[in-house]
């Protein structure tokens, strides 16, 4: 059966996590990507966080499943001219590189329109125009300038990065979705355009519900936050649900670090959650029978709750509460997911084989086609395919790609 993206072939300038969580998605979608790396040395992440001496690690191979690889170095002028021969010949370039990195090495967005019309230049960078442009970012600087960390943690609490990755994969994400819109407008005027993505901008989207929250702020109190009392910011919350029903992460037997249950309280289920606690006389009490009166006791509701919780695990409370259409969810550790089957089964947490590693895991495809399965490969060895990609690409023999390698273009 054909790939979604059979066809369509990327160049993958990217290193770290923004960009290669995108192109890793268009290559599970069936994409040629092919991720240009530097020779001897390659994206950074294959050596940072090795639990393997000597292996690509698991940083690395994580993001980097079912491409391939090509060391090109295209400072020198042999390499300059080898990206330019795979620029006519790609659909899609993406790049994250430091602000002005490309158009310095002399590729604008005017020279590679000018090499490829149909091209789709896609760049992610830490900031959109403005005063913050030429300024770096990572991960937990696009949270604390999107209004991720202003928001996250407790009201006595410093700012919180949060252990998604909403500013790196998030970004990517986003990527993914402007790629896409791009090769599907070009089907129609033919040409290529550029997509640019900030990752201040990603993380503010994800963000939304707070700059919701901002504009009622101003109107008053925000009622079904559990703060005491509000600035003229929209305050950390802890764990409230941070929409229009409350919540809270309640502790469960045995009372391990992860032992919670998170439960939500929405109106037509009061009664039901009221029986299940055994606490029925609780659906008609008028501090809690409304969700107005409960706003007021929201600590009391979730401590009498809570008394429940603790006299069960935080899988047979998820199991008792969704009899009653009760939303709640399990509190899962990284342990928890690693492990499940279920997510196993649908290769979500998949095995991959590494021809070095052996057998890893990672995280699968959360796009799910049904005319289009995702097969997850190997990351690639650090210039394992460049031999490959020239003579399949470009026509060259092996005798000169061996010669290009011992100068040290690729």
């Amino acid at each position: 059966m054909g790939k979604a993206l059979d066809g369509v072939r990327v160049l993958d300038l990217t290193h770290v996590q923004s960009g290669p969580s995108c192109t890793q998605i268009l290559a599970w979608l069936g994409a040629d990507v092919i991720k240009i790396e530097m020779p001897g040395r390659g994206d950074i992440t294959r050596s940072q966080l090795r639990d393997i001496p000597g292996v690509d690690s698991l940083y690395f191979t994580m993001l980097n499943c079912n491409k391939r690889s090509v060391t090109l170095n295209f400072k020198s002028d042999k390499g300059k001219k080898i990206l330019e021969e795979l620029v006519k010949r790609s659909d899609v370039l993406v790049e994250n590189f430091g602000p002005g990195v490309l158009d310095r090495a002399g590729f604008t967005w005017e020279r590679l329109r000018e090499l490829n019309p149909r091209l789709i230049y896609a760049s992610i960078k830490g900031f959109g125009p403005g005063p913050y442009a030429d300024c770096k970012a990572y991960e937990n600087v696009a949270q604390a300038m999107g209004g991720s960390m202003s928001t996250t943690g407790w009201e006595d609490g410093p700012p919180t990065v949060t252990g998604a990755q909403i500013g790196d994969s998030g970004t990517g994400i986003h990527m993914v979705a402007g790629i896409l819109a791009a090769l599907y407008q070009r089907v129609s005027t033919g040409k290529g355009q550029r997509v640019e993505v900030a990752m201040q901008d990603a993380v503010l989207n994800l963000c939304r519900v707070k700059i919701r929250d901002q504009q009622r702020l101003m109107r008053g109190p925000l009622e079904e936050y559990p703060n005491k009392s509000f600035g003229d910011a929209v305050p950390r919350a802890g764990n409230a649900s941070g929409g229009g029903h409350p919540g809270s992460a309640l502790r469960c037997k045995p009372g391990g670090p992860n032992d919670y249950c998170y439960v939500i309280i929405q109106a037509q289920v009061w009664p039901a959650l009221a029986r299940v606690i055994g606490r029925p006389e609780l659906a008609d009490h008028p501090d809690f029978a409304t969700p107005e009166a409960r706003l007021k006791h929201l600590d009391e509701v979730f401590a009498i709750i809570e008394q429940w919780t603790m006299q069960h695990t935080k899988f047979e409370v998820m199991r008792m509460l969704n009899e009653v259409d009760v939303p709640c969810g399990p509190v899962l550790s990284t342990k928890d997911l690693i492990e499940d089957k279920a997510l196993a089964q649908r290769n979500i947490i998949a095995e991959v084989r590494h021809p070095e590693r052996g057998v890893f895991k990672t995280v699968g495809c959360p796009i799910v086609l049904s005319d289009s399965p995702v097969e997850i490969k190997s990351s690639p060895l650090l210039g394992e395919h460049t031999f490959e990609v020239l003579q399949e690409l470009l026509g060259y023999s092996e005798e000169q790609v061996k010669e290009l390698q011992a100068q040290g273009v690729v």
